[in-house]
């Protein structure tokens, strides 16, 4: 058993005197070192002098991850990416003796756009006759999210967002009816594990299972072609959709080149203000504004969207340019990812996670108004959550794009959609320090500083 605490000097783990049999077995093990060396595991020490709660055998110091971000915030081709490092780690493993005990999807965290494993306390010694521990947990939290995408175009943020557990077998079998006539894969992961499922539910029959399987002499050659499977399969996975709602957007037509020109200038001038080391790009599309921040010196980004096909776009476009200093998220700003888990601490909201030093909100104001319905005021309040600078653009209410949405509202509906409301509900958390409306006469754009609370 191990337990991690974070504070402000960094991430611990105590580990019990068995955690700590299985941790000098991983320490000592070739793979281990090499895969922390690529950074693929988070760098880990033992430490002599930290003082936890709690009586432990030892202590080991994690590096501490920046932005924490959870699966229900991923595109598919991150959480495939994901799904791959999890498997490749365990093969490895398991040529140096060690398995990995469970194989959550929470296990994985992301340094850009670069996946990286973070419980180390997750591999052990591996015991004779076993099979892989983290085959259940895998299938729920890694394949199974990725088949009912990648086959139903059945997006799985909302299927983890709402079962922290992952898509059980059952749920999966029921969504991909049909499929396990034609796929291998469907049916030996899904169908077959749901059949099992549903034939040991509420009964102890699991314990027999393992007897058995120590008596038939299952062993590392049968979790290795278990696991080989698997990574196949992954593999093999693609989601077909490529066009949605704002995938499109990126070309950017409704802008002319001299309203762009001045946008980026604006930008610009922001970062390089101040001493930006991270930026938070909300409605980030196809990262145009996000790059532009790391080359006015930005050290990274957390971009996201709510369009997960412009996210995952942007993650595959990202990770072909060898750029791994930006994140980007699937976040419906309307919904924000709240408190999850155990106590409502467990999975930290959003806002919580994510603390940068500039926030750009560009082309998002109207969206919010006029498609949600969120008053300009509580717009304003949600940006100052941050607590530090933002560079906000609004539309006005005859720029081409907030005419359409305003197109389909009765009149009089949203008759407060103006600048002289939007400058009032600034000035109520902020100082404006810049302003300036673009060529085209139709947006203005803000670079506000937080006016400190009494």
């Amino acid at each position: 058993m191990s337990r991690v605490y974070v504070n402000d000097e960094g991430v611990w783990r105590g580990l019990t005197a068995e955690a700590l049999a299985d941790f000098e077995a991983l320490a000592t093990s070739a793979f281990f070192r090499e895969a922390m060396a690529r950074g693929d595991i988070v760098r880990t020490v033992r430490v002599h002098d930290a003082s936890l709660p709690g009586d432990w055998a030892a202590v080991l110091r994690h590096d501490r991850i920046e932005v924490l971000s959870y699966p229900y915030e991923w595109s598919f081709e991150m959480l495939r990416q994901a799904a791959m490092l999890q498997l490749a780690l365990t093969r490895a493993a398991l040529g140096d003796g060690l398995i990995t005990k469970d194989a959550s999807a929470y296990n994985v965290q992301f340094v850009g756009t670069r996946p990286v494993f973070i419980d180390v306390g997750s591999f052990e010694r591996l015991r004779r006759g076993e099979p892989w521990p983290g085959y259940r947990q895998f299938c729920e939290l890694f394949l199974n999210p990725l088949l009912v995408q990648a086959l139903r175009d059945v997006p799985f943020q909302p299927l983890l967002r709402g079962d922290i557990h992952g898509v059980s077998p059952t749920v999966a079998a029921s969504l991909l009816r049909g499929e396990g006539r034609f796929n291998k894969s469907v049916l030996m992961h899904v169908k077959l594990h749901a059949k099992a499922e549903r034939r040991f539910a509420d009964t102890d029959r699991h314990h027999d299972v393992k007897a058995e399987l120590e008596r038939a002499g299952f062993g590392p050659a049968l979790v290795e072609r278990q696991l080989k499977d698997l990574e196949r399969t992954v593999a093999g996975l693609t989601w077909g959709r490529q066009a949605s709602t704002w995938s499109d957007y990126s070309d950017r037509s409704h802008y002319d080149t001299a309203d762009l020109q001045a946008k980026e200038r604006f930008v610009g001038r922001a970062v390089e203000s101040g001493t930006i080391d991270r930026v938070l790009d909300l409605g980030a599309n196809d990262g145009h504004f996000s790059r532009l921040a790391l080359r006015a010196g930005a050290r990274s980004v957390v971009a996201v969207d709510s369009d997960d096909v412009v996210v995952d776009r942007l993650y595959r476009d990202l990770r072909r340019d060898g750029e791994d200093r930006v994140l980007p998220l699937v976040i419906d700003l309307s919904d924000p990812s709240p408190a999850r888990g155990w106590r409502s601490r467990e999975r930290l909201p959003f806002v919580t996670r994510v603390r940068p030093d500039l926030v750009l909100c560009l082309a998002v104001v109207h969206h919010l108004a006029l498609t949600n319905t969120v008053p300009l005021p509580e717009i304003v309040e949600f940006l100052a959550d941050f607590g530090t600078t933002v560079v906000v653009e609004f539309p006005h209410h005859d720029d081409v794009m907030a005419a359409r949405l305003l197109a389909r509202k009765r009149p009089g509906v949203f008759d407060d959609y103006r600048r002289d409301r939007w400058e009032r509900a600034l000035a109520e958390h902020f100082t404006v320090v810049e302003t300036e409306t673009l060529p085209g006469g139709t947006r203005t754009l803000y670079r506000c500083e937080p006016t400190p609370r009494p």
